[in-house]
């Protein structure tokens, strides 16, 4: 029975160990930080591309952050109305921190709009968060463009 147990506690810990291993080369791919829903009016990232005979108003797409040790990154899923996946891609956070225009348009909260660059397949697009919800926007605005450029991060 002694060594029963002797040998149960040394697989175990040596399983403790392999699942940290594990773990920790995965990462935190299955613990979203936070996930938004892209908004309605916004249009779609310039690495989607829809299915023949679909549009704009027959998809939704999600974006889900990750926060690694080695940086952030993004998971986007395009799906149909039916909720079935028809694309999915991530993508690279390039700043460290989300930014904010140094001069914020007027009426939003403090600490918004703020911003994040994300390159997917090459492509950057700069999301935009307005205000503390489940909802993300794809901005073409020059002003944020210029400040990303401006702060340095994962230069395009």
């Amino acid at each position: 029975m002694t060594t029963l147990i002797h040998f149960i506690k040394r697989h175990l810990l040596l399983a403790i160990l392999l699942a940290i291993v594990c773990f920790t080369n995965m990462g935190c791919e299955f613990l979203a930080e936070s996930t938004f829903k892209l908004g309605d009016e916004s249009r779609l990232p310039k690495w989607v591309t829809l299915p023949p005979g679909l549009t704009r108003a027959d998809v939704s797409l999600t974006m889900s952050y990750y926060s690694m040790p080695w940086g952030g990154s993004a998971r986007f899923i395009l799906q149909d109305k039916n909720k079935q996946a028809i694309e999915k891609e991530n993508g690279k956070v390039r700043c460290k921190n989300p930014f904010q225009l140094k001069n914020p348009p007027q009426g939003f909260t403090s600490g918004y709009p703020s911003y994040e660059a994300v390159t997917v397949n090459g492509i950057t697009e700069i999301i935009e968060h307005k205000k503390m919800e489940p909802i993300f926007y794809v901005t073409d605005d020059p002003a944020v463009w210029k400040q990303y450029q401006s702060i340095g991060c994962g230069q395009l």
